[in-house]
């Protein structure tokens, strides 16, 4: 196997060429063989000398065309060697649009029979992202390589690129339309993916999130339903999710008035909203739904119980009685406690129990719905919070004075 070795600054180039072209005519004995490899190097030599980067692109990918399809194969090693100085001609064009043209000539290329290879193929994207000054030209490589993904089959290639997306989004500068097609592609990715329920509820937020409810939205927002039921099934069977902002958004609350998905809105508001008393009678009338979309009715009392106690800490000044709490979540007084705990431990309540007086004394807990009413409140709270520290600053400033004034004082008394 040939070992292409970089002595100049274009000889990479040609050496693939060459390369290629020998593997390519090799069966066609020296005589026919020679003249067409030597053309093609010569071919080669014009457009470096030219600059002509993207006939250069063309020609180099027509031919390493044939190491990605069978019979002829090279090692990945090699393979991807070959590929990656293909890349490196982005990095020679002469303006950003030509670096963009010959960057989707190398996707184009990439992204055919995506199941031959697919590991290979994205690595290379990965290094062709990564050569790539442009923020349009970065987002484009990147939505190939989620495509590649999904059409090969290799998601756990690029799964371990998702947790960086807050900041590639903010790098790209792509619109709310962009966004959207982003994050929904992702959703799809995860959502059959073992292991990733959380970050697939996540990017289904993420996507709902993008309508805003606004007349541009009128026309597509209703490409979204099955988005927003997947979201409020994942969030209901979640058994570590207690807080979350699906009812707020347009996307979701469409579903309100939908014939189809309103008994499943309904679901959604009575763990954001309601106690375990309305989820049982819920559960009664529509127990088929239930079983229809994955959900077990034992794993759904729990989390209610956990609601309905996170329900109780929002409307009591502090203190919640031991007879509050076996009323909302229907259980014995032994069983008082327990909840307590189990609430402590998923850290959704901060508390001490009063055995003697039968009381919780809750400091903190997790709202269900975080928004506007939310946010205002915790407005309040910093103002308080803020004019106590004012006070106590004022009165130690107060108490130096003083102490001040009396040991001099003290002072001239001694003198």
């Amino acid at each position: 196997m040939a070992t292409i070795v970089n002595t100049t600054e274009e000889e990479p180039m040609l050496a693939v060429v060459r390369f290629t072209a020998e593997l390519a005519w090799a069966d066609a004995g020296p005589e026919v063989a020679d003249p067409e490899v030597t053309r093609l190097c010569l071919e080669a030599q014009e457009h470096i000398l030219a600059g002509r980067w993207l006939d250069m692109a063309s020609l180099m990918l027509a031919s390493a065309d044939l190491l990605l399809t069978s019979p002829f194969r090279v090692p990945d090693k090699d393979l991807e060697c070959i590929l990656s100085v293909i890349c490196s001609l982005v990095t020679k064009a002469g303006s950003e649009d030509q670096a963009l043209q010959i960057t989707d000539l190398i996707c184009a290329k990439l992204t055919q029979q995506a199941d031959d290879k697919p590991a290979l193929r994205l690595k290379v994207l990965f290094s062709l992202y990564n050569l790539l000054p442009s923020p349009y030209g970065k987002a484009f490589v990147y939505k190939k390589a989620l495509e590649l993904a999904t059409a090969g089959k290799a998601a756990e290639c690029i799964i371990p690129s998702f947790k960086n997306i807050d900041s590639f989004v903010s790098e790209w500068g792509i619109g709310n339309l962009e966004q959207r097609e982003l994050y929904l592609a992702i959703a799809r990715i995860l959502k059959d993916h073992k292991g990733t329920t959380k970050e697939y509820f996540n990017f289904l937020n993420k996507y709902l999130a993008t309508f805003k409810g606004s007349d541009d939205d009128s026309a597509t927002i209703g490409d979204a339903k099955e988005e927003a039921v997947a979201a409020i099934i994942e969030f209901v069977k979640s058994s570590t999710l207690f807080q979350c902002d699906l009812l707020n958004m347009p996307a979701v609350a469409q579903l309100e008035k939908d014939e189809k998905y309103q008994l499943v809105y309904e679901l959604l508001k009575i763990f954001l909203t309601k106690r375990l008393d309305s989820y049982l009678e819920f559960q009664t009338a529509n127990s088929a739904l239930l079983k229809d979309y994955g959900l077990v009715h034992e794993e759904c009392i729990t989390k209610m119980r956990l609601m309905s106690l996170l329900d109780l800490s929002s409307h009591c000044s502090s203190e919640i009685p031991y007879s509050a709490i076996t009323s909302a979540l229907q259980i014995n007084d032994d069983e008082v406690e327990q909840w307590i705990v189990k609430a402590i431990a998923f850290k959704i309540l901060d508390c001490r129990i009063d055995q003697l007086n039968q009381t919780v004394i809750v400091s903190r807990h997790t709202e269900r719905i975080f928004g506007m009413p939310q946010w205002q409140g915790l407005r309040t709270k910093l103002g308080v919070w803020r004019g106590h520290v004012a006070s106590a600053i004022n009165t130690i400033q107060a108490n130096k004075v003083t102490d001040e004034g009396t040991q001099g004082m003290q002072g001239l008394m001694i003198r």
